[in-house]
């Protein structure tokens, strides 16, 4: 049927999604899902909206999580955009505000949906390289004569990579393109991070868009945001409601209030990941494995004498999945979410048994 596809369905490279595997007695250490449940007042106002009114449109507004998340981050609800996910708010955002004659720069090695979306609304970009650390280099995203950038996205920490720019490092790159959207992807940033969030007041060029999918236990109720200036919000709003004015169902807009409004649980749920995270980085080093410093839900590391493509074959005949991207420098690579203590207890005794010692 390809005969019938449109021109630019030929041309793109779709986003691969982490692998749902059902196998049994499954340690699933590859998605970054959180390993914790979701607030249980979440689960309550999901369970307390499941009524006759499902039966009626939602808020195509979502004027009470709009309202919650700016009481919360200190902003006006007209600061707040939300869509269905984080990559639903990206994509948005990629048509209304990245998308310009200059090239859209972005980290060569980061979060795999950016070139997806580039294919997909034809948007000219460059690939900013990482340095020899994996590390973003603030200067390179700075202008230099004519050289510069028509709109920059980058996530805080980075992905797959976890590493952490400090919100001074970031402001640099924000008040050092104030001609361009700078658009910070915090998908990660409540694991150890600043949000830029605090800068948004201050610079009418920048973005910040987060996920209710990891840090706050939410992945299947796909909610994200984005807080920025009402011009850049505005924008979004233009063309959510030229594509679909209803992204975020009740339910899904009732748990995320919910959600918002628990802050205890939200705090204390993030530092058990962080905890286990510091204790996993730990014993990866006593096995001889190179960790990068890691301010997300996951770590990035390498055995300098085992192939990365082998060590995730011989976890996953122990049924434990992890993330090995085949991407030029950083193919030996695993990518590990932070699991439960006992799970990723789990991974260090199989890798123990894999690397015999």
């Amino acid at each position: 049927m390809s005969r019938f596809w449109s021109a630019v369905v030929h041309g793109l490279t779709p986003y691969v999604p982490g692998e749902q595997p059902k196998l049994d007695n499954l340690v699933k250490l590859n998605t970054n899902e959180h390993p914790y449940g979701p607030s249980p007042k979440a689960l309550e106002a999901i369970r307390a909206a499941t009524s006759d009114a499902l039966r009626l449109y939602p808020d195509p507004n979502a004027d009470a999580l709009k309202a919650a998340l700016a009481q919360r981050h200190g902003l006006q609800p007209n600061q707040i955009f939300v869509g269905n996910g984080s990559d639903e708010v990206l994509a948005h955002a990629f048509m209304a505000l990245l998308k310009h004659d200059q090239a859209l720069w972005f980290p060569d090695i980061t979060y795999s949906f950016y070139p997806v979306y580039c294919g997909l609304y034809q948007v000219p970009h460059r690939k900013v390289a990482l340095t020899d650390t994996f590390e973003i280099s603030v200067d390179d995203y700075l202008p230099r004569g004519d050289e510069r950038a028509g709109a920059i996205i980058f996530p805080n920490p980075n992905a797959p990579t976890g590493r952490l720019l400090t919100l001074a490092e970031v402001e640099r790159i924000v008040a050092g393109n104030p001609d361009a959207v700078v658009l910070v992807d915090e998908a990660y940033v409540d694991f150890g991070g600043e949000s830029a969030i605090a800068l948004v007041d201050r610079y009418p060029n920048l973005l910040v868009v987060h996920t209710f999918s990891k840090s706050r236990s939410l992945a299947g109720l796909r909610v994200g945001f984005a807080a920025g200036h009402p011009d850049l919000i505005e924008a979004l709003e233009r063309v959510k409601n030229s594509f679909n004015s209803y992204p975020l169902d009740r339910l899904a807009m009732a748990g995320a209030v919910a959600s918002v409004e628990d802050e205890a649980y939200f705090q204390d749920s993030c530092r058990k990941v962080m905890a286990t995270r510091e204790q996993l980085v730990a014993d990866m080093a006593a096995l001889g494995f190179e960790v990068l410093p890691s301010g997300a839900n996951f770590i990035f590391a390498r055995h300098p004498q085992h192939d990365g493509a082998a060590l995730t074959a011989a976890l996953r005949e122990r049924a434990i999945i992890v993330r090995h991207f085949k991407q030029p420098r950083i193919d030996q690579f695993l990518r590990i979410t932070i699991g439960t203590d006992a799970q990723c207890q789990a991974l260090v005794q199989a890798l123990r048994e894999i690397l015999e010692v």
